[in-house]
């Protein structure tokens, strides 16, 4: 048994969400070892019946009556007030629905109408240079849609960047391709010194770290709930709107289900109160609820606990790579500093595509990034420090 093994097993045999483990649908000790969680989390055991219950008695049986029986139509608020103390918000600003590009949408036009309520000339939307595909693609759409000029910038240049037209901020709290972990609490102070609105994107933050939205006064905030959530395929994402924003929340989707009396069925429009204004049309009841059954396995955890473990995952893994890969194959993209680091690590390795094939097909589970990325996603939920042992382990076999 090598140092590293011990090792591993120390750390396996001290691990305070050691048993969160049995709640998730994993292989066996000798399957998979999971690192995409990062991606797609795994599933909670919970889910199966549950959806089970949702489709075969709340819809088959009750049918319409579920909508107020079965708490159909409460659904998207209170599945956000169970999702508020995971990001550090108070209930009552997070609405569950639709994906997390539409709610970037509604976000950013929502900040940049904000913005442009409160003084001319706000015309510029600044955008994480580095940020996700879609949310680019978005906030050209709303910059377009609003009479804005759209600024690519890095999210360090951010605070020089930042001016008297700055009408919003998209940045994403985490880099998804090499998990570089961005400073929130400056950037959102930065935006609003110069008198901007701070919409953040937390699909690879949230469930994975603190990330404080009130104590940090962010405006809006939209997020993912498949990734570290463990929502499933195509789970329903949300949206975030700071409690003294949302009487001044315009959302450009204004629907029936947003609307202060949904089946009044009024021609005219007028907007509910509270993070109800963030619902569009008729929510998807059988995602919406397959995630509430998932957000069962964060019962008795702390978002402090899941860092620390998270930090832990990636430090041995790094501390694993640089023992057993050889000298020069990989470069680490991921940051070593803990305070800029998420919960993956991203290697550079000229054969990345090849190399993930491989390590897939011998049950090590991560995923290539376009051209030269090995992407590996820490779950503190349900990974441990022997998986992250044999991950390395594996990775240098394949890279000798």
């Amino acid at each position: 048994m090598s140092e590293l093994t011990r090792k591993a097993e120390k750390l396996d045999a001290g691990d305070e969400l050691a048993a969160k483990r049995a709640e998730f649908v994993l292989d066996g000790p000798e399957g998979a070892v999971y690192l995409d969680g990062n991606s797609l989390g795994a599933l909670p055991v919970a889910v199966p019946g549950r959806v089970a219950d949702v489709v075969g008695r709340q819809w088959g049986e009750m049918r319409i009556r579920s909508w107020t029986e079965s708490g159909w139509w409460t659904a998207p608020e209170r599945i956000g007030d169970r999702i508020a103390p995971l990001v550090g918000a108070a209930a009552g600003q997070i609405v569950v629905g639709d994906s997390t590009s539409v709610n970037v949408f509604k976000a950013l036009v929502g900040a940049v109408r904000l913005a442009q309520e409160t003084g001319p000339g706000r015309d510029e939307i600044l955008v994480d240079a580095t940020t996700f595909p879609t949310d680019g693609y978005i906030a050209g759409s709303a910059a377009r849609m609003t009479g804005c000029t759209l600024r690519p910038v890095e999210p360090s240049e951010v605070p020089g960047a930042l001016g008297e037209r700055t009408a919003a901020v998209l940045l994403n709290h985490v880099d998804y391709r090499t998990g570089r972990l961005h400073d929130l609490p400056s950037l959102t102070a930065a935006a609003h010194a110069a008198g901007a609105y701070a919409v953040w994107d937390l699909c690879h933050s949230a469930g994975a770290l603190p990330v404080g939205l009130d104590a940090h006064g962010v405006d809006l905030a939209v997020g993912c709930t498949y990734k570290y959530l463990n929502g499933g395929p195509g789970s329903p994402a949300y949206l975030y709107v700071r409690a003294d924003l949302q009487d001044r929340f315009d959302s450009p989707l204004p629907g029936w289900n947003s609307h202060a009396e949904p089946f009044g069925m009024r021609s005219d429009y007028a907007p509910a109160e509270g993070a109800v204004r963030g619902r569009v049309g008729t929510p998807d009841i059988l995602s919406m609820l397959a995630l509430e059954a998932a957000l069962e396995v964060w019962d008795g955890v702390t978002v402090e606990a899941v860092r620390a473990k998270s930090l832990a995952l990636t430090d041995f893994f790094l501390e694993c790579v640089g023992e057993y890969v050889p000298e020069g194959r990989v470069e680490c993209l991921t940051p070593l500093p803990h305070t800029e680091r998420g919960s993956q690590v991203a290697l550079r390795c000229p054969d990345a595509g090849p190399v993930m094939r491989r390590l897939i097909d011998r049950g090590v589970v991560g995923d290539f990034r376009h051209p030269d990325v090995l992407r590996f996603g820490f779950t503190p939920l349900y990974v441990g420090f022997a998986d992250v042992e044999r991950a390395a382990r594996a990775l240098a076999e394949e890279l000798g």
